[in-house]
């Protein structure tokens, strides 16, 4: 997954992107973007357990 933080200008106001593949989400500060960032890589790279599977019988 690409993920891009990155400077918008919205009606004169300054706001922050961040775009996952061709999801965008926008945050007031850069601080939020990139914490918002932090958070999804580090769910993502978390170790993930699939259930377990029911044999039918």
């Amino acid at each position: 997954m690409k993920i891009l933080v990155q400077p918008l200008d919205q009606g004169g106001e300054r706001r922050w992107q961040v775009q996952l593949d061709q999801h965008r989400v926008s945050f007031r500060s850069e601080e939020q973007a990139r914490a918002f960032v932090t958070t999804l890589q580090a769910r993502l790279q978390a170790p993930h357990s699939l259930p377990e599977q029911r044999r039918a019988g």
